[in-house]
């Protein structure tokens, strides 16, 4: 599990056309890695639309959004171009990244336990050290860039 002050993998996966993506690909720029429980669900999509609307604004802060679910290549593909994504999303298919940064756990739904995602935020700067998680608890979807905005400004 990745804390604060944990140094994240240089690999991080596939983006959704099969694109290796790596924090190494973002030199000079902290990443804004969010990871989400599923594409085209209400809250996954108003998180995504959130930053895709203010993604100008973090791009100017120094800034790179990368998305991430377990969701496959294709769902990635249909998301982003009915959302007009402009920020890659890994596929995690085989949970080794949900696993690794801590986020795949257990959860309850109308008295249903199964696994998923946690919705949880990990900036990394461009050392690739964590500097900040925003946690399940923490974050708003309909507002999530200015939370990762107001880090900025702390």
């Amino acid at each position: 599990m990745i804390q604060t002050g944990d140094k994240a993998p240089d690999l991080l996966g596939l983006d959704e056309n099969g694109k290796e993506v790596r924090l190494s690909d973002y030199s000079g720029r902290t990443v804004a890695l969010y990871f989400y429980p599923k594409d085209s669900t209400s809250g996954c999509t108003a998180q995504a639309c959130n930053l895709r609307d203010n993604y100008q604004a973090l791009l100017d802060a120094g800034y790179q959004v990368i998305g991430v679910s377990v969701d496959p290549a294709k769902s990635h593909v249909r998301f982003k171009e009915k959302n007009t994504l402009p920020f890659p999303l890994i596929s995690d298919s085989d949970h080794r990244l949900v696993e690794t940064f801590g986020v795949w756990a257990e959860k309850s739904m109308y008295g249903r336990r199964y696994m998923g995602t946690l919705r949880t935020t990990f900036i990394i700067n461009p050392e690739g050290i964590v500097t900040r998680i925003i946690g399940p608890r923490e974050v708003r979807t309909k507002d999530h860039a200015s939370q990762i905005l107001e880090y900025v400004k702390s």
